[in-house]
């Protein structure tokens, strides 16, 4: 009998263990399918939920990405980083924050992180699949101080994009970003992750830098 239990043990072990390679390797395909690409530009919907307190909040974005740099809009506001530092505009309010880079941007999730982050902290399993279309990773933080309870992530299998990503908070709060189009190697400028500083001075913008 003893043996039995040791051989069950074992066996889940390995069960496990190959379901976590199995995961980790469909995340590390996205991961490199998207670094082929020349720049990325996503339009998403972004829903964030809380039943108990009563809440439900859905807008539109987009971002588009080139390597390391980005240029994200949402709900007004736009997010350009250069590879150096980080410009956040806020239209409603004409006021606009740089951001020099520094080293805790490395513990920061930014549009640029987003085919990447998962490489450090979290463990994996699969999840459901949609068909034969979606597969779905979960990833489980290791940090056991983490907010997040976990986060999904439905990838298409026959092009390994990321189709949605969703984070279960333990607060019951539900964050989604859905993807509506993804496309790539598109013709843009390079001015798109250029912050122009007259432009917006003309505009009679408040520019504010860290001391």
């Amino acid at each position: 009998m003893k043996s039995k239990i040791i051989t069950f043990v074992l066996l889940t072990v390995s069960f496990l263990t190959t379901a976590q390679n199995d995961a980790k390797m469909l995340l590390d395909q996205v991961s490199e399918k998207t670094k082929s690409y020349k720049n990325i530009s996503i339009k998403f919907k972004h829903t964030l939920e809380n039943k108990s307190a009563n809440v439900h909040q859905e807008a539109l974005g987009n971002v588009i990405l080139q390597g390391d740099l980005y240029h994200f809009s949402y709900m007004g506001t736009e997010q350009i980083y250069d590879g150096k530092s980080t410009y956040i505009i806020l239209h409603e309010d004409e006021e606009i924050m740089i951001q020099p880079e520094n080293v805790d941007s490395e513990n920061t999730l930014t549009p640029s992180k987003l085919f990447s982050f998962y490489k450090n902290g979290y463990t994996y399993e699969m999840g459901k699949k949609q068909g034969n279309k979606v597969q779905f990773v979960i990833l489980y933080p290791v940090d056991s101080s983490s907010q997040t309870k976990h986060i999904s992530i439905g990838i298409i299998l026959k092009n390994k994009q990321i189709n949605s990503i969703e984070e279960v908070g333990k607060n019951g709060t539900t964050t989604k970003i859905a993807v509506k189009s993804f496309e790539t190697n598109q013709p843009i400028s390079k001015k798109l992750f250029t912050f122009d500083e007259a432009k917006y001075k003309k505009k009679q913008y408040n520019i504010s830098r860290p001391e």
